[in-house]
């Protein structure tokens, strides 16, 4: 959530801007603004709504300078409005500041920048900090005692006091009518990514803002700094310790992050999942041997024999990922296996140690409530693997080992391509490790590794079979108040996830229940005509889910069936069947939640909702 841009060079700041602030969008927002230093001063501007009402301020008012930062706010503490909007800047305008993330002691600052004299003008805690920055850059307190002055004057040595004093989770930009050569900016516990060109530099919240300009990147670690001019970037520590990086050379092109033709990035993106997979196997697979190679990661026997079970962390997609990855795990490797939400994770005192491997599963790799998963179970003694799709994310720095997932960028708030490619590698490593463990033949893991590779065109299979007929069905069922998804064992983890994705897009009120729950009380809420869609792909219990079929039938509901190819039966019992593939049960979520992330589109589409940018909700929940 909330985006920050930066840019210092030769150019023309505002544009360039605006255009990487467009790029931030899937990551939710609602106001934007910018600041550019502009014939001795720095000009802002910003504005309640999307991007577009902001470029409308503009027309025939645009800040003509070559330093810049910009935002995206997704409220927080203070309504969106207009004042609300960043940047902000102190009492004098001298100071301009970015911020992604809260404040936690902004009060306490206030009431003491108050005392000083200084005045506010918005609801929120991020005002603290260019107050802050002006107080100790025209010489405040050193310290708590109020001893000697800090700095003289220089706007890097202000931005590391100020934050000092700052308690909470941030990424900043600052900058100074004094210092118009520069822009500094600090992370803790925010994603902060610095772009490296020739004669300029870029500043992002995220890669996808920069690959207009640079694949050359440095991601800042929690506790550093920067101060990008426009012929370098200079990194240190909060303490002022020199800090050499590495230069990231980003793979993605920046075809990947523009539609391409689709009227929607989700729509995109689904379409993307057939190579997110290809690209998520690759270098990864014996196809002759049936092993599973995994980077650098490796088990060794001493760890195997230690370990007594796996504890999966994760929020929303991820988690419902998490779900599958139990069921694969424990069918592969006979491991015992716990998915916990990674919100209630680190509070629920959990029993994790040097025998526990912990996985945890984030898109962005810098979700908030999986970060501090990961921590907890880093500080207890675990040892920690982390499945994401961002190189160089805090996920995937601060976890002991990393399966990337290779799925490209992902810009709609609606997670699609980046869920499968992460039940892709965790077929991987269930592979791995029940080959490892002793658990699974090779002969079956030879045929699993074999069938696996043949999903990215079973999935093509699908789109040209069964689109247009899932879009049909959404646009009879788009006016629907309610829809049910039902399924057991797997195909009830893949059900939860077909529900999330209609409720997140269209906003219908969608819930997934297990089958045989049924008669526990959910039976109550169906009705006539009530849509249902029943997954049917795990053969142990088929019997048992026509069953559950015939019951809601009863109830005259409207049952649309996802069924293995050939499946003649399925048909005499419901409305309408969407078969797919025949593949190993194991592999099935793969295929069976396309049609539902299809539905849940076209759907929203019908509903005339704003599919990439749902209401109320954020790409990367960056902070508790």
């Amino acid at each position: 959530m909330c985006g920050i841009v930066g840019y210092i060079g030769d150019k023309q700041a505002t544009p360039i801007l605006l255009e990487n602030l467009k790029k931030l969008e899937y990551r939710g927002y609602d106001s934007s603004g910018l600041a550019v230093y502009d014939r001795d001063r720095i000009e802002v501007r910003k504005a309640e709504g999307r991007i577009a009402r902001l470029e409308e301020m503009l027309k025939g008012d645009e800040p003509g300078g070559s330093a810049g930062i910009g935002h995206t706010r997704w409220a927080t503490h203070g309504r969106p409005s207009d004042i609300n909007a960043h940047p902000h800047a102190d009492c004098s305008g001298e100071f301009v500041v970015v911020h992604n993330g809260i404040i936690e002691n902004y009060l306490e600052l206030k009431e003491w920048l108050e005392s000083r004299g200084h005045t506010f003008k918005s609801e929120t805690d991020t005002e603290v900090l260019p107050h802050l920055v002006e107080e100790f850059y025209r010489g405040g307190p050193g310290d708590s005692e109020g001893d000697d002055p800090v700095n003289d004057g220089e706007l890097e040595a202000a931005v590391r006091e100020a934050i000092g004093r700052a308690q909470g989770s941030f990424a900043i930009a600052v900058m100074s009518q004094r210092e118009p050569d520069r822009i500094v900016v600090a992370r803790k516990n925010s994603p902060l990514i610095v772009g490296l060109g020739d004669g300029e530099n870029f500043l992002a919240s995220d890669i996808p803002a920069l690959l207009a300009w640079t694949n050359r990147v440095i991601v800042l670690d929690d506790g550093e700094m920067a101060v990008l001019t426009r012929d370098g970037v200079r990194v240190s520590t909060f303490d002022g310790e020199p800090v050499a990086k590495d230069v990231l050379d980003v793979k993605w092109g920046p075809g990947l992050i523009e539609k391409g033709g689709y009227e929607h990035f989700m729509l995109k993106e689904i379409h993307e999942e057939p190579r997110a997979i290809r690209d998520t196997l690759a270098g990864r697979i014996n196809g002759r041997t049936g092993e599973v190679s995994l980077e650098d990661f490796e088990l060794d026997d001493d760890y195997l024999r230690r370990l007594k079970k796996i504890a999966i962390v994760a929020c929303g997609t991820a988690y419902h990922a998490g779900l599958v990855g139990k069921k694969v795990i424990e069918r592969l490797a006979r491991i015992p296996v716990e998915v916990e939400l990674a919100s209630e994770f680190r509070y629920s005192d959990p029993m994790v140690g040097p025998d526990v491997l912990t996985i945890v599963i984030s898109q962005s790799g810098e979700t908030a409530d999986t970060l501090a998963g990961l921590r907890e179970a880093r500080a207890r003694g675990s040892r920690v693997l982390a499945i994401t799709n961002v190189v160089g994310s805090s996920v995937a720095r601060e976890a002991d080992d990393v399966i990337h997932t290779w799925a490209g960028p992902e810009i709609a708030v609606a997670s699609t391509k980046a869920y499968v490619a992460q039940l892709v590698s965790l077929y991987l490593f269930g592979i791995y490790l029940g080959r490892r463990a002793g658990a699974l033949k090779p002969e079956d893991s030879k045929r699993l590794v074999e069938e696996i590779r043949q999903l990215p065109q079973h999935v093509d299979m699908l789109f040209g079979r069964h689109e247009e007929r899932v879009r049909d069905f959404a646009r009879e069922f788009a006016r629907c108040e309610d829809v049910f998804f039902i399924g057991r064992g797997l195909d009830y983890a893949v059900s939860m996830e077909g529900s999330l994705k209609l409720k997140e897009v269209s906003y219908i009120r969608a819930e997934a229940y297990a089958a045989g729950e049924l008669k526990h009380g959910t039976l109550a809420l169906i009705v006539q005509g009530v849509p249902v869609f029943a997954l049917t792909t795990q053969l142990d219990v088929y019997e048992k889910m026509l069953s559950n079929i015939k019951e809601v039938k009863a109830r005259d509901a409207t049952v649309i069936a996802l069924a293995f190819e050939g499946d003649e039966t399925i048909g005499k019992l419901v409305d309408y069947v969407i078969h797919i593939p025949k593949v190993d049960p194991l592999l099935t979520p793969v295929l069976s939640v396309v049609p539902l992330q299809l539905f849940a589109y076209y759907a929203a589409v019908a509903r005339g909702c704003d599919v990439d940018k749902p209401r109320n909700l954020a790409k990367s929940v960056t902070v508790e």
